[in-house]
């Protein structure tokens, strides 16, 4: 039996509209990254968690109300109620690519 690795493909117009621009970077929301992954965002953290050391700053960070105020405006995220009562963590590029490789 041979090894075959199994391809993800999803569409560009898919990530684009889940990709923001936050702080003068380019991130997506903890929930939209557990979403292409096809899981919950608290299954999400318990996999950064097991491995928090790899999370520096300037992979991922969590935003503040006011961020979330405006992503709200913007309807990237449908309401401050969605939220569960705590604010959103977002993902760089790199913090991105490290979820990639957990999953």
């Amino acid at each position: 039996m041979s090894d075959q690795i199994e391809s993800i493909a999803i569409p560009d117009e898919v990530l684009m509209n889940k990709i923001y621009l936050i702080r003068g970077q380019k991130v997506m929301l903890d929930s939209d990254l557990a979403g292409l992954f096809d899981v919950k965002a608290i299954r999400l953290w318990e996999q950064v968690k097991r491995i928090i050391e790899k999370f520096p700053v300037h992979f991922m960070f969590r935003l503040t109300s006011e961020e979330a105020e405006i992503m709200v405006s913007q309807n990237a995220i449908p309401s401050k109620q969605h939220l569960g009562g705590s604010l959103p963590y977002v993902f760089t590029e790199h913090g991105v690519c490290c979820i990639w490789q957990m999953f």
